[in-house]
């Protein structure tokens, strides 16, 4: 069971940080934003803060290749996939239904139940291409 934190000014800072971006957001990205907004947030608080609300189920977290943790508040409570672009971290909420229904295929033909899985796709968006292209 995940402890609920309790909500304070910070927590909120954070909370309001998320709802200001479409992007997904590394925990240092937002700690930089909400200094910059002037709000004392430790990174310490930021981090607790994110964990907690992945863990609640209120945001989304993305893996970089190199490993590090993105946040995102997605607008879309059911499951769902993300294609991401790599140069500006714009999000967009896709389905998978081939994926969905390929994932239950495997599992049931080796006798799993109960499957969670991600499935993020990375790319590079129009506006980047056109920039880089332009």
């Amino acid at each position: 069971m995940t402890q609920q934190l309790r909500m304070t000014k910070q927590r909120a800072a954070v909370a309001g940080a998320l709802d200001a971006t479409d992007e997904f957001r590394s925990a240092q990205q937002l700690h930089e934003l909400l200094r910059d907004r002037g709000d004392a947030v430790g990174l310490a608080t930021v981090y607790r803060t994110l964990q907690s609300l992945a863990a609640g189920g209120e945001v989304d977290v993305l893996r970089t290749e190199d490993g590090e943790a993105l946040y995102r508040r997605c607008v879309r409570d059911e499951h769902h996939h993300h294609l991401v672009c790599r140069s500006c971290g714009t999000a967009v909420e896709i389905d998978g239904p081939t994926v969905e229904s390929w994932a239950a295929r495997v599992a049931a033909a080796q006798g799993f139940s109960d499957i969670e899985h991600t499935v993020e796709l990375w790319g590079t968006c129009a506006a980047c291409r056109a920039a880089r292209e332009g």
